[in-house]
């Protein structure tokens, strides 16, 4: 489900990318068209349920480029990349949110609140445009307009004592 619309280059991509990802076994996590430099890519995130690994984003790779090749959905030069979301996920929309609530997170503010910008905690969810996460001081919600970053937390030294 493309939660862009078909307005914009991702969107577009979105669409004409997802039946492949499904036939394939993955999920589109996201879709970016980005300008890093001088240069354009093309982010395309998957995910499954066994996790992704170098070999899932070649398979996809292979299946669409020539399919974007063929649609041509981007007129100018771009470098085309296949990736994996991580295990610190950066949440962008709706569908995020709802995948990973009760997972830890860390929300960045554009400005300060409370004297800071940085805030931990359990994500309960996203509803009616604000972001909820549970603190040792309770429940706190931000408006996602003032919210310039929510990202998964991992907890790497747990899982290096595993």
């Amino acid at each position: 489900m493309n939660p862009y619309g078909k307005k914009n280059i991702a969107g577009t991509v979105w669409d004409l990318v997802e039946p492949t990802a499904h036939e394939l076994g993955y999920s589109i996590w996201d879709v970016e068209y980005v300008k890093e430099g001088a240069d354009m890519y093309l982010r395309i995130t998957i995910d499954s349920e066994e996790g992704i690994d170098i070999d899932d984003c070649e398979r996809m790779t292979r299946a669409i480029d020539p399919m974007l090749d063929e649609a041509d959905p981007i007129e100018d030069f771009y470098y085309l990349e296949v990736s994996s979301p991580g295990v610190e996920r950066v949440l962008t929309i709706d569908e995020h949110f709802a995948a990973m609530a009760g997972s830890e997170v860390e929300i960045k503010l554009y400005r300060a609140l409370d004297g800071s910008k940085v805030f931990r905690g359990v994500l309960v969810g996203k509803e009616d445009g604000k972001i909820t996460i549970t603190t040792d001081a309770g429940d706190v919600s931000f408006d996602s307009k003032t919210v310039a970053k929510c990202t998964t937390v991992f907890d790497w030294q747990s899982a290096m004592n595993n």
